[in-house]
């Protein structure tokens, strides 16, 4: 019983199919035949797979037939060559940041090369190293006796300060000759620098001594030694005198008198600039 069941349902639905696959078929036949009636007589006679063909070979007629060649295009001459404006074409802003890094990297090499050259080439002559043309014995010996200092000159960096006749003779003892000739023309000439670290020494007016302010050592008005850290007395230049002028030699730095030394018994004439007290 089950297989007729079964027959009974599946022979309908395969009559269904048929008659829907011969509808179907009918109907696509029935728009080809219409198409078919649209087209030209040639081009219904001629089968459809050649009508691709026959579009080709028009189209290679049409491009061989007489009448429709392309004419060839003379070609023009050469345009003569122009240099280009130098003013039109500028700078771009890159080559201008380029070439001004580039400027001031050589302007500062060339700074600082000149700079070290200056500074290791020898002084041919004036200033400190050299042999200084100070002025006139009077002239300096007058200044010191109306301002109560020394007299400074700073391109040799030095003080100069008369010496006391009466104290020549005790000092050929303690002084070297290349100093005795400024002594017995009445002046000293002593280095700005002090002994100790190398600081400078200024003038107190009020003691009339040299004192220095960095670690308090104090020389009298000749440089020598009164008290402080420092090893020795204040170096000194040998000094020339020449009709007249007195030259003071830089290139040679003599080495201060020993601690102790006190040829002109010159003592503080007032209050000190820097604190400390005087050795005898």
């Amino acid at each position: 019983m089950e297989g007729t069941t079964v027959l009974t349902i599946a022979i309908p639905v395969l009559v269904a199919l048929a008659a829907l696959v011969l509808f179907t078929t009918a109907r696509r036949r029935d728009s080809d035949r219409a198409l078919s009636d649209d087209a030209s007589p040639d081009e219904a006679a001629s089968p459809r797979s050649s009508r691709g063909r026959e579009v080709e070979r028009q189209a290679v007629l049409a491009r061989t037939s007489s009448g429709t060649e392309l004419a060839r295009a003379d070609s023009p001459p050469p345009a003569p060559y122009v240099p280009p404006d130098e003013e039109a074409i500028g700078v771009t802003r890159r080559q201008f940041l380029n070439r001004s890094a580039v400027g001031m990297m050589v302007f500062s090499l060339s700074g600082f090369g000149a700079a070290c050259i200056a500074f290791l080439w020898p002084r041919l002559g004036g200033g400190f190293g050299s042999t200084i043309n100070v002025g006139t014995l009077d002239d300096v010996l007058a200044s010191i006796s109306e301002n109560r200092e020394p007299f400074y000159v700073p391109e040799g960096r030095f003080y100069i300060n008369p010496y006391p006749p009466d104290a020549v003779a005790k000092s050929a003892s303690v002084y070297g000759p290349s100093v005795m000739a400024g002594l017995e023309a009445g002046v000293i000439a002593l280095y700005q620098k002090c002994p100790h670290l190398g600081c400078r020494v200024p003038w107190c007016l009020t003691s009339q001594w040299f004192e220095c302010p960095c670690h308090g050592s104090q020389y009298n008005r000749v440089g020598q030694k009164k008290s402080g850290p420092a090893p020795r007395g204040m170096d000194m230049f040998p000094v020339t005198i020449t009709g007249g002028q007195i030259s003071v030699d830089t290139g040679e730095v003599i080495d201060g008198v020993p601690i102790g030394t006190n040829t002109t018994g010159q003592e503080a004439e007032g209050p000190h600039c820097v604190g400390g007290s005087s050795e005898h």
